[in-house]
């Protein structure tokens, strides 16, 4: 060998062990001689199965197949109200067609495409379109892979989607409606998708792999457990509803999934008939089996794990947000109140220590105190401290919350779960938050709006401390002057201290030119100013408007603080607070709220009253106006309306007030103004105003010819008593039929005057009375002679 490629250092002689012969290497691998070369390593049964692709890989041809419905369905789901029409052809069948030689192509594949990265989300898109028939026989081809499944990172999602979309078909099967079926004999028994449900969480013992026997460990899963969200939420969707829209359903996933999803488009129904009715069909009765179900993974859990693990699932990123929805469930069946519970171990033995002596005083743990600063676990804090039993409570106010009640208040964290204890305290421990927060009220005010809000609400439901708690709101604010208070609904909005909002008037106006200059506070609720920057620091924010709503809770006279200042502003304040999202919200609570005083809300009308075109002349205040009619006596209504006489020509072109001023039948104030109190303005039966109907049949009677674009849109105003105005409904066949006729008129005059002019209020008062004016519009048909049927008038030739 040449010197050049010669290595350095000692050599190495083969040891006993790498020095073996071909007998002693075949015995070792139990293969026989290879053929191939040496170096080749021969394929073992652990390698074979790919977690990736536990089912194989999909056939090229079909991916691409596949990936062709999926952008097509996108497209129909982008542009749904696009449907094709013809009148000979139903709109929905072309898709119907599509769609199910799409399942067709599928299946059997079902297993290889919900593992498959591409093809997943297009599954989850299929699943929205698909009916019940189809639904079913989706999920049954799944069956004894569900362990699989959820514990995959791309089936998992395709998991969740089905269970979210179960529920319109659980809800139709509770009501006994379900497909019809060809004769099942030579197929088998399809199962219902109830029972699917409850084969798929281990109800069936025939059904193997089971979920409920590995559930403990299925939790700490990162992708298993947003499978088992999705089903609490389907077991018992009642206990997890949000006031938020698409709140209850956004905690299932991810946030990195719920954000890509929501890049894939608006994920529904391609079918133009099935968007109301999911809707509908998803408020029925969940079946009470579910309700079983759900206790049995509870207990399942209770019986599987014991303190320190249940501890340590709180502080499991993964696993944290299932056992908040299990102890949900636990405090919803009456389990938490027992010993050895779910709840008992995160509390450290608190619910323990009570049974065995009511009269203890447990010492604080760190454990507890660390949870109430964590970003996940405190999210199962507040579902402890509101679910917990009351005399539980009452031990766990002194031992970890009153101690360190000013900190914990002013936490970016642990506030939160002071929020939620403050719902539930009591008016000691109230009082008790209320002097030691008073001082915080200014810090807290700025970052910490929930602690404040909380202690406001559970004042005003007690009716307690209302006097001390609305004057801590206005030593927080700087109130202190008679201006000072005219300016507090401004500087509320704002969440800014009176000196504060000064100085940023101050310097608004300093960066205006000299003609924009604001007048007094006006000038940061304009439109011009709010569309000239988005980051205004007088442009109001929403928890200033939440802080202003809980204050107008507040019984009377504690709630004048918020009314005065209302009363206050001036036109064009007032005017740009009814425009905006979020401070309208403060004049719906005077308008609707309970503990508003009537004549304050008096007031508020009559301050619109001069300019109420300009209110419903906008997106947001139109409904402001809506309410302002639905709460106005009938003279007042009359006013409104009247307010509205010199803008009719205005009002007909703007697309914000046309379905509102379309409503109120304008000409015929103008022209029978009598008639149009009969109709619009004077309480019948009980209830003032007509019901949206009947007030729909006058409407096209006496409405001009402007509103014609607002009736073929199938769009309403209701605007008597307690109907929302600007009501969207759609056309039924009654309202497309029903016209009234000229001879509908005369037998209405015929009925008018034979009372004299004079409404009927009583029908028992004024029997005689209608049993005469029956008897002469009979007889004036009578008196009509009957005229030979009209011969068909021939047009004259050219």
């Amino acid at each position: 060998m040449p010197k050049e490629l010669r290595k350095r250092g000692k050599k190495h002689r083969k040891s006993t062990m790498d020095a073996q012969s071909p007998a002693q290497e075949q015995e070792l691998t139990n293969e026989g001689p290879s053929s191939g070369p040496s170096w080749i390593i021969p394929r073992t049964d652990t390698d074979q199965v790919n977690p990736d692709a536990p089912f194989g890989y999909v056939d090229p041809e079909i991916k691409a197949y596949f990936r062709t419905v999926d952008d097509q369905l996108k497209e129909w789901q982008q542009n749904w109200d696009e449907v094709e029409r013809d009148d000979d052809i139903d709109p929905n069948e072309n898709r119907r067609m599509f769609l199910m030689a799409a399942l067709q192509e599928i299946s059997g594949k079902e297993r290889e495409l919900a593992t498959d990265p591409e093809c997943a989300s297009g599954l989850e898109r299929m699943a929205y379109s698909m009916d019940d028939f189809v639904r079913r026989v989706f999920m049954d081809s799944l069956s004894g892979s569900y362990e699989h499944l959820i514990k995959h990172r791309f089936a998992s999602h395709v998991i969740q989607t089905l269970l979210a979309v179960a529920s319109e078909t659980i809800a139709r099967e509770s009501r006994g409606v379900l497909p019809k079926m060809d004769d099942p004999r030579d197929k088998g028994q399809l199962r219902t998708l109830t029972r699917l449900i409850l084969d798929f969480s281990d109800v069936n013992l025939d059904i193997s792999p089971r979920i409920l026997p590995s559930f403990p460990a299925l939790i700490m899963d990162q992708f298993a457990s947003h499978v088992i969200r999705a089903l609490f939420l389907l077991l018992c969707p009642q206990l997890f509803q949000s006031d938020v829209p698409h709140k209850s359903r956004v905690f299932v996933r991810s946030r990195k999934s719920a954000a890509w999803k929501a890049r894939q488009g608006p994920l529904k129904s391609i079918f133009s008939d099935n968007a109301e009715k999911g809707k509908a069909s998803a408020e029925g009765v969940q079946p009470p089996e579910f309700h079983e179900v759900a206790k049995r993974f509870v207990t399942t859990l209770r019986a599987a794990l014991d303190a320190n693990e249940v501890r340590s699932l709180a502080a499991n990123k993964v696993a944290c947000p299932v056992l908040k929805m299990a102890i949900e469930i636990e405090a919803h069946h009456g389990l938490s109140d027992e010993p050895s519970s779910l709840m008992d171990h995160v509390l450290v033995g608190l619910i323990t220590a009570y049974h065995n002596d009511p009269s203890v005083k447990p010492e604080a743990s760190d454990y507890f105190a660390t949870l109430l600063r964590d970003p996940t676990s405190s999210h199962l804090l507040e579902t402890i401290v509101s679910r917990c039993p009351g005399p539980v409570f009452d031990l766990l106010w002194p031992t970890y919350l009153e101690r360190n009640l000013r900190k914990l208040a002013v936490h970016p964290i642990a506030n939160f779960v002071i929020a939620k204890a403050l719902e539930r305290a009591q008016a000691e421990q109230l009082a008790y938050a209320l002097g030691e927060l008073r001082d915080s009220f200014s810090r807290l005010r700025q970052t910490r709006i929930g602690v404040i809000r909380s202690l406001i609400e559970r004042a005003a439901t007690l009716n307690v401390l209302e006097g001390e708690v609305s004057e801590a709101i206005c030593s927080a604010f700087q109130v202190n002057t008679e201006d000072d208070r005219k300016a507090f609904v401004l500087c509320a909005l704002t969440l800014k201290s009176t000196s504060e909002y000064a100085a940023a008037v101050k310097a608004k106006a300093a960066t205006l030119p000299s003609s924009d200059a604001p007048e007094g506070h006006s000038e940061n609720y304009s439109q011009h100013s709010r569309v000239e920057t988005a980051t205004d620091a007088l442009e109001p924010t929403t928890t200033g408007a939440l802080l202003l709503q809980s204050l107008l809770g507040l019984h009377a006279p504690h709630n004048a603080v918020v009314l005065d200042s209302i009363e206050s502003l001036p036109p064009r304040e007032l005017l740009a607070l009814a425009h905006h999202p979020a401070a309208s919200r403060v004049l719906d609570a005077i308008i609707d709220g309970p503990t508003i005083p009537p004549r304050a809300r008096r007031a508020l009308l009559r301050a619109l009253e001069a300019q109420f075109a300009d209110v419903i002349d906008n997106r947001i205040g139109t409904r402001v106006g809506a309410r302002c009619w639905a709460a106005a006596d009938p003279y007042f209504k009359e006013k409104l309306a009247r307010a509205l006489l010199p803008h009719t020509a205005r009002l007909a072109g703007s697309s914000h007030a046309q379905f509102f001023r379309s409503g109120l039948a304008l000409p015929l104030l103008r022209s029978r103004p009598e008639e149009w109190r009969r109709l619009y303005a004077t309480p019948s039966s009980g209830t003032s105003g007509t019901s949206a109907t009947s007030l729909k049949v006058e409407i096209k009677t006496a409405a001009s010819p402007m509103t014609a674009p607002a009736r073929a849109e199938g769009r309403h105003l209701a605007p008597m008593g307690g109907v929302e105005a600007a009501v969207e409904s759609v056309p039924t066949k009654a309202h497309k039929k029903r016209k009234r006729s000229s001879e509908m008129d005369e037998i209405d005059a015929l009925f008018d005057n034979a009372r004299g002019g004079k409404v009927t209020r009583s029908g028992r008062a004024h029997t005689a009375e209608k049993s005469a004016a029956l008897a002469t519009v009979v007889d004036a048909i009578k008196a009509v002679p009957h005229s030979e049927g009209k011969k068909k008038r021939k047009r004259p030739k050219p």
